[in-house]
């Protein structure tokens, strides 16, 4: 295993991280976690280097963490850093703070957390669990022991992102979505390489993009893919550019699989800081450039057709389903798009036209909004 160091603190992460998120379980139904593989599977990554275990208190219906304090058992608590978080939905008053933590030490089966963190936190649950004040509250836990360093894990904006690292000057870390695919989206690039400058920790999630970047891909994918004289699984390849980023401290993997641990503990072994060739890195572009080509409706996001005079979230819609196609991930663009507001779903589009006037790309919106709607919303009823 290799180890690069924390941000500010003088102690050395593992490269890998264990995150506990998509853990085996019976029947498909995330409640149910199949323990005696789980268990396995964790203690797996730990007897081979992996020193950072990540959970929540939402994972698998808030098994996860039961799971994980049973892996961590016989020892192993000592061998690891232990990373939970603060769910801002489970938080009505200060009250809830203490009454939280106070329940994640007792199903995690632990006197302490070692990085406990605001749980994708955005421009909405971030002034809430501010001015309720959780940061008083941190210190507090801090000075009692209960927790040893406070970090956020986030979903927003890039100018959020910096908002809130400038907010507080004793965060010690945080953790972002980060592929080759996203290096623009949420805190993207910049804003790792923001949160490194301020001397975070930086933990990586979403590294595959859920698992759609080691799916089969589009022919072409697998063409430029094919055209490198190094040969990579596609995970390994994704694996591979977020380590090469020196500012990355541990890159976090949701392993299901106990092959998938000894896969991801391989391409561990391998990563290293700036370590891709210039080919290596022309290769991962043409992937990337290719999987954009094959998005099925040419829209790029730039927002020009906002606001829409009907409240429709144009390119929200629009990402849901070419990130759904392009992915192989019909499932979850339903999901994620029936967790929109009504009111802003495709099918409250009145064909008004005005978006069409200003769209750079020159597309038919109002025909490409009722093909998602038909193809993500409910289905009509018998």
């Amino acid at each position: 295993m290799k180890f690069r160091k924390f941000g500010k603190l003088d102690w050395e992460v593992s490269v890998l991280g264990f995150g506990a998120m998509r853990l085996p379980v019976l029947d498909n139904d995330q409640g149910k976690i199949i323990e005696p593989e789980a268990i396995q599977m964790i203690r797996t990554a730990i007897d081979n280097g992996v020193n950072y275990v990540d959970t929540a208190y939402g994972y698998h219906g808030g098994n996860s963490e039961v799971l994980v304090g049973k892996a961590l058992g016989d020892g192993y608590r000592n061998k690891v850093r232990l990373a939970t978080k603060l769910f801002p939905h489970a938080v009505q008053t200060a009250a809830d703070f203490d009454r939280l933590l106070n329940e994640q030490l007792k199903k995690l089966n632990t006197d302490h957390i070692d990085f406990y963190l605001l749980h994708g936190i955005n421009k909405t649950s971030w002034p809430k669990l501010r001015d309720l004040g959780v940061l008083d509250w941190s210190e507090k836990a801090k000075a009692d022991g209960r927790i040893r360093d406070l970090g956020f894990s986030f979903h927003d904006t890039l100018d959020v992102f910096k908002e809130i690292i400038d907010a507080y000057d004793q965060w010690t870390f945080c953790q972002i979505q980060y592929n080759f695919m996203d290096t623009e989206y949420q805190a993207g690039t910049e804003g790792l390489q923001y949160a490194a400058g301020k001397g975070l920790g930086i933990v990586i999630m979403e590294p595959l993009r859920g698992g759609a970047l080691a799916k089969k891909p589009p022919e072409s994918v697998e063409k430029a893919y094919a055209g490198s004289k190094t040969q990579r699984s596609q995970a390994d390849w994704a694996l591979q550019w977020v380590w090469n980023h020196p500012e990355v401290s541990v890159v976090l993997s949701g392993m299901s699989t106990m092959t998938q641990v000894t896969e991801n503990l391989a391409s561990a072994d391998r990563s290293g800081q700036d370590s891709l060739s210039m080919e290596d890195l022309a290769i991962i572009d043409r992937v990337r450039e290719e999987y954009i080509t094959s998005c099925p409706i040419p829209c790029t996001g730039c927002r020009y057709c906002m606001p829409c005079p009907n409240d429709v979230d144009i390119p929200g819609i629009l990402s849901i389903y070419n990130n759904g196609y392009m992915y192989d991930e019909h499932r979850m663009a339903r999901f994620y798009y029936r967790q929109l507001p009504q009111e802003s779903q495709a099918d409250k589009c009145v064909q008004c036209g005005e978006c069409g006037e200003i769209c750079p790309q020159d597309f038919d919106i109002p025909e490409a909004l009722a093909k998602v709607h038909g193809w993500l919303g409910p289905k009509p009823k018998a």
